[in-house]
């Protein structure tokens, strides 16, 4: 989603489903920290300010985003969520590891998506430079963790209609 003249916080007004009663897993990765704990923040605040109990958010830690795959799969699998959320940023450097950790990590929770129940949501900022992940994780954009927030609710809806 383009959000060059949006501002992210909007999407937690248009919640149109409550979230008392589902269970959500937020994978956080630990590189670039301060982007991700925004992240999970917004995340996390959009989802109790929608009706979920806070024990019924279970967050998980990891090193980096290319590790938030094996931990958003094993939480998908378990059986015990109505939604994951990957919460990550990788920052566009000087080599192609930018391009390797992106295209996998998105690549991975497409097919987590694929093969399991609970959706995974994607909230994996891949900006080019830290000021960009700073405007969609609390900045000038508002934060992408209310979007995904949002999104989680929407999908865990979707997962018991279908």
């Amino acid at each position: 989603m383009a959000t060059a003249l949006t501002h992210l916080d909007s999407f937690g007004h248009t919640i149109e489903q409550e979230a008392n009663g589902l269970r959500f897993a937020l994978v956080v990765s630990k590189w670039n920290s301060e982007i991700t704990e925004a992240l999970y923040q917004g995340c996390f605040k959009t989802l109790v300010s929608a009706g979920a109990r806070v024990e019924d958010i279970f967050r998980s830690n990891v090193p980096g985003s290319f590790e938030l795959v094996y931990a958003c799969n094993k939480l998908a699998i378990s059986k015990k969520f109505d939604a994951v959320v990957a919460i990550g940023s990788v920052i566009q450097g000087e080599t192609k590891h930018f391009d390797f950790v992106c295209e996998a990590v998105a690549q991975g929770i497409k097919d987590i998506n694929l093969k399991n129940e609970a959706p995974v949501i994607f909230c994996v900022l891949t900006d080019n430079t830290w000021e960009q992940s700073k405007a969609r994780s609390g900045g000038k954009h508002g934060n992408k963790g209310v979007e995904a927030a949002a999104a989680a609710i929407e999908m865990a809806y979707l997962k018991t209609t279908i």
